[in-house]
C-alpha cells in the first residue's frame, strides 16, 4: 500500500505528458528495425544480403542523425528551457516519419531517417531532466521510471503495428501520434530549477570537458552501449544471427523486436524499482549487466534452441538490460542545471547512436567469422566496457540536483556541488 501511495504521488501532468511523449519516441525509433525487410523490398531492394546491408546503412542514418540531434537539443535545453526541445524536437521526427512513409528508395529513406533521428535525439533527455527537476530527491527515481515504462510500451506498440500493418500507415501512424501529443504539451510548465537561474549564459556545454566531467560524461554513455547493442544486433538482426545456430523453427525480427521489448519495458520498471529500494543506482545497473552478459552468452552460443526458446531469450535478455530509466537518471543526476539538459539529451542519443559502431563492428566481423560468434565479440566488448565504466561513478541516488556546475577557477553558483 505505501508502495502503490508513493506511485500515485509522482502521476503528475508532467510525468504522464513525458512519459507518452517518450512512448511515441521508441515507437518511432523502433519502427525501422521492424518493417526494415517488407519496406526495402517494396522500394526494389530484394536480395537478402542487400536488405541485410542497406537495412544496415539506413539504421546508421538514424543512429547518426540521434547524435547530431543530441548535441543541438542538449544547449538549446540548457539554453532555452526543456519545454522548448520537448516542442521543437516532436515537430521535427513526427514530420520526418510522416515523409518516411513516402520514401521512393534508399537515398531518401535514410535521409528522412536521420531527420527523424535529429528529432527524436531531443525527447527522451528534455523529459527526464523535466521529471528530474520537478520531483523531491527520493521520488525522483519512481517518477523517471513511470516515463521509462510508458516509453517501452511504445516498442511493444511499434513491434506490433509494424507487423500488422502497411509499412507506410506504420510511418503515418508515428508520425500523426507525434503531432497529437503537440496538444498535451501546452499544458506542462517549465522546470522551476531552470526558470531560476539568473545567469542562461552559464548554460555552456564546454563545461563537460573540465574538472574531469568528461571521462563521468564518457562512463555514463558507455554504461548504456548494451542496450542498443542488444535491440540493434541481437533483436533487429535476430534472424542472420540464429540462422547460423540450427535454430528449429523460423525466427522473425519483428517477433524478436516484440518480445524483447516486452521484456525492456517489465525490465525497466523493475530496474527502477530495485535502485528505489536498494537506494542504489549503481549496484542495480551492475546486477542488471551481469545478467545480461549470461543470458547473450547463451543465445549465441547455444544451437539446436528452438524459435520458441529464442524468443524466451529475447524476453529475458530485454528485461536485464531493460535499466535505461536508472542510466539517465545517473546521468542527469552526475551534473549540474546549468549542463545536465546537455547531459540528459546528448548521453541517450550517443547510446543510441553508439548502435553504428556495433553494427559496422558486427557487419566487419561476421565477413570473417560466424555471425553468431560475431555478435559475442560485439557484445562481450560492450558488456565489459559498461562494467568498467560503472566503477568510475559516484552514488547519486540522494544527491540534491539544486546546483550549477562551475569552471575549475569559479566559484560555485546556488548549492554547493557534490565532489
Amino acid at each position: 500500500m505505501r508502495f502503490l501511495r508513493e506511485l500515485r504521488s509522482v502521476l503528475n501532468l508532467t510525468v504522464l505528458v513525458a512519459g507518452l511523449g517518450y512512448f511515441v519516441d521508441l515507437f518511432d525509433i523502433t519502427l525501422f528495425g521492424v518493417v526494415r525487410a517488407t519496406s526495402l523490398r517494396d522500394i526494389g531492394i530484394t536480395q537478402p544480403e542487400e536488405v541485410l546491408s542497406k537495412g544496415i546503412l539506413i539504421y546508421n542514418c538514424q543512429m547518426v542523425g540521434m547524435m547530431v540531434g543530441g548535441l543541438l537539443w542538449g544547449v538549446l535545453a540548457d539554453k532555452r528551457g526543456r519545454l522548448s526541445v520537448m516542442f521543437g524536437s516532436i515537430l521535427l521526427y513526427s514530420f520526418a516519419n510522416l515523409a518516411n512513409a513516402f520514401a521512393w528508395d534508399v537515398t531518401s529513406y535514410a535521409v528522412f531517417r536521420f531527420l527523424g533521428g535529429v528529432g527524436l535525439a531531443g525527447e527522451l533527455g528534455a523529459a527526464i531532466t523535466l521529471v528530474a527537476e520537478s520531483l523531491p530527491k527520493e521520488k525522483r527515481g519512481l517518477g523517471t521510471t513511470v516515463v521509462a515504462t510508458l516509453g517501452m510500451l511504445g516498442i511493444v506498440a511499434a513491434a506490433f503495428v509494424g507487423q500488422h500493418l502497411h509499412w507506410k500507415t506504420a510511418y503515418l501512424t508515428g508520425g500523426f501520434m507525434g503531432l497529437a501529443l503537440l496538444f498535451a504539451r501546452f499544458k506542462v510548465s517549465e522546470s522551476e530549477l531552470f526558470t531560476k537561474k539568473t545567469d542562461p549564459s552559464r548554460a555552456n556545454p564546454l563545461l563537460l570537458l573540465q574538472g574531469g566531467r568528461f571521462l563521468k560524461y564518457v562512463c555514463c554513455i558507455l554504461i548504456g552501449v548494451p542496450i542498443y547493442f542488444t535491440t540493434g544486433i541481437l533483436f533487429t538482426f535476430a534472424p542472420e544471427l540464429t540462422a547460423g545456430l540450427n535454430v528449429q523453427g523460423t525466427v522473425t525480427a519483428g517477433n524478436a523486436i516484440l518480445y524483447g521489448s516486452i521484456g525492456l519495458t517489465l525490465g525497466d520498471l523493475l530496474a527502477g524499482l530495485f535502485s528505489q529500494w536498494l537506494k542504489s543506482r549503481k549496484r542495480a545497473v551492475a546486477l542488471n549487466l551481469v545478467g545480461g552478459f549470461v543470458l547473450m552468452l547463451v543465445y549465441g552460443l547455444t544451437p539446436g534452441l528452438t524459435s520458441t526458446t529464442v524468443y524466451l531469450l529475447t524476453f529475458l535478455i530485454g528485461i536485464m538490460v531493460g535499466y535505461w530509466a536508472v542510466l539517465v537518471t545517473m546521468a542527469a543526476e552526475q551534473f549540474g542545471t546549468n549542463i545536465r539538459g546537455t547531459v540528459a539529451t546528448t548521453v541517450p542519443n550517443f547510446v543510441r547512436g553508439s548502435a553504428v559502431f556495433a553494427a559496422t563492428g558486427f557487419a566487419y566481423l561476421k565477413g570473417h567469422i560466424s555471425v553468431p560468434a560475431a555478435a559475442i565479440t560485439v557484445g562481450s566488448i560492450c558488456f565489459g566496457l559498461a562494467l568498467l565504466a560503472l566503477t568510475r561513478l559516484e552514488e547519486t541516488f540522494h544527491r540534491d540536483l539544486d546546483y550549477e556546475e562551475s569552471a575549475p577557477d569559479a566559484v560555485p553558483v546556488g548549492s554547493s556541488q557534490p565532489s
